[in-house]
């Protein structure tokens, strides 16, 4: 981003936050990122101790499940937290882990995964604990495990089919989704220029491109499309989930790979989101789920994913509007503590009363922050870590929620390995100032992990 549009995008924020600026102000940030990385420590330990190499711990029966395999383990959790304890100065808890992945992990198992949540988390998890540490072997688990998903591109559109076997190259399912078809571009494209081999930034690519060319005459896209065919198997176009990442994709390929054509893209579909999918209600703005080729509004429910966008627009320079967005979700935050995973503006009420542990809102609040330095960012980034700590915390690690809105708020006994890579690592970033961390020149993947802005001695300059 240019400093003339950081300039403004600072200026069209402070009228309407200053009212609470003091009290974020008084905020003592590096002793709540303190607080934030001995969480990050205490879990990391409880994991070691009672799921260590297993994909997800369970927080309060101390047991596990599997994902994203059915029936066996890919030490999912252990794979995500790693830039996370690297970025945290957690440098033994990482090594073990690291030691872990080299001396354990392989993927040479006859069974299914999903192409897309293997690739984000643990493709992406290993490039990122390589930026961190630049350990060769790292690299080369994530191009094994890489090469193993490509069968799933060699679809007449170029659009992955959902799931791959890892042993055999076998593929399920044609009836995909915006999210799970463009959401590879910044992993792969990472890897070939890591590796110098472009096919995996050219399949990522050509199944971005598949997609936009497939948008309605007004520009929007929707949430379920036939791989094989490509033909829309559905009508509804949302910003939430099925969709998400494809929007931050193509924004993020411009933003690592420098993509001048993904930023044309990028700018088209969301012309195209804020002309149609745009309501304001009780002076809050909401980004509704509309009929992709009429712009027509299909449904007041909001997913609580959506919570991400108003930081995607502020990076693509719509700062008032994101600001407006992510500011409407902070005051569900406040009324709730934790975000309901669905919520219909229209009633003002919870249509899913659980929560997934989710990373969104703080996602925003982080994006924002890196953009203006508003301490306001800071503040719902507080608010969130603060309600997670409360609610979210369980005898061994922590779980997300049953019901957001009972009176405690009910636990459930899930910890997804995303909570390892995504809120711990914003909140700490948001609070911290790490030396570690280049704030300037920097980037995320849509699971958190980074892929650039990593300094690996003090001082130095970003890897």
């Amino acid at each position: 981003m240019t400093t003339s549009r950081r300039s403004l995008l600072a200026g069209s924020l402070a009228a309407g936050l200053a009212r609470r600026l003091p009290a974020a102000s008084r905020t003592d940030w590096p002793a709540l990122a303190g607080e934030v990385r001995a969480e990050m420590a205490w879990a990391w330990d409880q994991y070691r101790l009672h799921a260590w190499g297993k994909d997800e711990i369970r927080p309060i029966s101390a047991t596990v499940s599997t994902f994203p395999m059915k029936g066996h383990h890919l030490g999912l959790s252990l794979i995500e937290a790693l830039d996370t304890l690297w970025v945290m100065g957690l440098d033994n808890r990482f090594q073990a882990g690291v030691d872990w992945v080299k001396a354990t992990l392989d993927f040479d198992v006859d069974g299914e995964v999903s192409v897309f949540e293997t690739s984000i988390r643990l493709v992406g998890g290993l490039l990122s604990a390589h930026h961190a540490s630049g350990d060769p072997v790292l690299l080369a688990k994530a191009r094994d495990l890489a090469d193993r998903l490509l069968p799933a591109f060699a679809t007449p559109t170029g659009m992955p089919m959902r799931f791959v076997n890892l042993k055999t190259g076998a593929v399920r399912d044609a009836a995909t989704n915006p999210a799970e078809v463009g959401g590879y571009l910044p992993e792969w494209g990472t890897l070939s220029r890591l590796t110098g081999d472009p096919r995996y930034h050219d399949a990522a690519r050509r199944a971005v491109v598949a997609v936009f060319e497939r948008r309605s005459k007004i520009d929007l896209l929707a949430v379920r499309i036939d791989a094989v065919t490509g033909r829309w198997l559905d009508r509804r176009a949302t910003v939430g989930s099925y969709a998400d990442s494809y929007y931050e994709y193509l924004w993020d390929a411009l933003q690592l790979l420098g993509d001048a054509e993904c930023r044309r893209m990028y700018d088209i579909c969301t012309a195209a989101i804020l002309a149609h999918q745009q309501v304001r209600r009780d002076g809050r703005l909401w980004i509704a789920d509309v009929d992709f080729e009429t712009g027509a509004v299909v449904s007041t429910e909001q997913d609580e994913l959506a919570a991400f966008y108003g930081g995607l627009l502020a990076q693509g320079g719509a700062g008032a509007t994101g600001a407006a967005v992510t500011q409407t979700w902070a005051t569900l935050q406040d009324r709730f503590g934790v975000l309901p995973e669905g919520f219909d503006y229209a009633t003002g009420q919870p249509t899913q009363r659980g929560n997934a542990l989710r990373p969104e809102l703080a996602d925003a609040a982080f994006n924002l922050w890196l953009l203006d330095r508003n301490p306001r960012w800071r503040a719902i980034g507080r608010g969130h870590f603060l309600a997670m700590r409360r609610w979210n915390k369980a005898a061994y690690g922590y779980t997300d929620l049953a019901d957001v809105t009972s009176d405690p708020k009910r636990q459930a006994d899930h910890c997804p390995g995303y909570w390892w890579s995504e809120q711990m690592k914003y909140y700490y970033l948001l609070f911290s100032d790490t030396p570690r961390f280049d704030y300037a020149r920097n980037y995320l993947t849509t699971e958190g992990n980074v892929l650039l802005g990593f300094r690996r001695s003090v001082g130095g300059r970003a890897a």
